[in-house]
């Protein structure tokens, strides 16, 4: 996997407490990595940092990026092969509730990342995470690029295509080429996510309450993929950042065509599995929704020879079985299910050919 590059290195993670930072984390321990984290206590209760959090790390600190001197103590110390920068208030409805939160969280916390790592001197590939809302929404049909305007009409998306403005400075200012990426990813979807103002977690918790669940926009459509998918394109680009001049400085990853869906359809697909109710409530005045929101992936296709590997019903029956053991299950084992899922993933994609499945180290 990944030409082999993860044997033996350390990879750091900052936000390995949340859902995608779990998943990766795990992810890493299965390649052979030691993985060390520095974040807040998880954000939810539950969470699956409790759960595949002392099956993947060699060590974690509790800290905020937003605390540079404690940021750079743990850089030091840890002095990583590899960052990947997750940490940040990844909620677009909170943004309005607390927008200065979220603006020290996505872009000063970047930002002491990026001088944590400058004035250490280290030698560490930087994949900074940020998100598909990054780009100016226009609302039309076909998917945005990474050279298209960048913008945001929320305090979520104005900060956070902001933190990847601020990168793409920092790396042309101060670092050399190829040693940070941007990558920008869309509705991710998987096992463990209980965050509030997310369609599959607010499946969960509606179908456990018995109350309809509540949806503002169920024509909106969205670019769902799983987080596994999603992963897979962060693993290659750290796995592909040798110094190039010619490396991108942002990738797009998302699904196909295929995995462009209404909010109707997630809807209708998850209660093939698992039933719940669900009823249309009017949008709040203040929330900008944007009716599409689709990602070219051409880039990460061409250059990385990446490309997805389930499709949208795929995606939709793994997550639902990952919550179908937790929350039904007697004495559920999660590691070894999650680890399953990951090694069927990946013989998924070595039949595919998929290029980081099936390069030699």
């Amino acid at each position: 996997m990944f030409g082999g590059f993860y044997s033996g290195k350390v990879a750091a993670i900052t936000g390995h407490t949340g859902f995608k930072g779990a998943w990766l984390a795990f992810w890493l321990a299965q390649l052979g990595a030691r993985v060390t984290g520095f974040s807040l206590p998880p954000p939810t209760d539950p969470n699956l940092h409790e759960i595949l959090g002392p099956s993947s790390l060699d060590s974690q600190t509790t800290g905020d990026i937003r605390d540079l001197p404690a940021l750079t103590r743990w850089l030091d110390a840890t002095r990583p092969d590899i960052l990947f920068h997750l940490a940040a208030q990844p909620l677009v409805r909170l943004s309005y509730k607390d927008p200065l939160d979220t603006l020290t969280s996505c872009v000063l916390g970047t930002a002491h990342v990026l001088e944590a790592v400058r004035t250490l001197g280290l030698n560490t590939r930087l994949v900074i995470v940020t998100t598909d809302k990054v780009y100016e929404n226009r609302s039309w049909p076909y998917g945005y690029r990474e050279n298209d305007s960048l913008g945001g009409h929320d305090p979520y998306s104005a900060s956070k295509a902001a933190a990847d403005l601020m990168t793409q400075s920092w790396r042309r200012s101060f670092f050399p080429p190829g040693r940070i990426a941007t990558v920008r990813a869309g509705n991710v979807i998987g096992g463990g996510d209980y965050a509030v103002d997310r369609i599959v977690p607010d499946i969960i918790r509606s179908s456990f309450s018995k109350v309809p669940l509540q949806i503002r926009n169920p024509e909106s459509t969205r670019p769902w993929q799983h987080v596994l998918d999603c992963l897979s394109g962060y693993l290659e680009v750290g796995a592909r950042l040798d110094g190039s001049p010619d490396f991108p400085e942002a990738f797009n990853f998302g699904p196909g065509p295929d995995g462009n869906r209404s909010v109707r359809e997630v809807i209708a697909e998850f209660n093939r599995h698992w039933g719940i109710a669900w009823e249309k409530v009017g949008s709040e005045p203040q929330l900008a929704e944007a009716s599409l929101l689709n990602l070219a992936i051409d880039r990460a296709c061409a250059r990385l020879g990446w490309r997805p590997v389930w499709n949208f019903e795929e995606s939709i029956q793994r997550t639902a079985t990952w919550y179908a053991l937790r929350h039904t299950g007697t004495d559920p084992n999660l590691v070894d299910l999650s680890r399953t899922q990951i090694l069927e993933f990946c013989q998924a994609a070595r039949t595919a050919r998929v290029a980081w499945a099936t390069r030699p180290s």
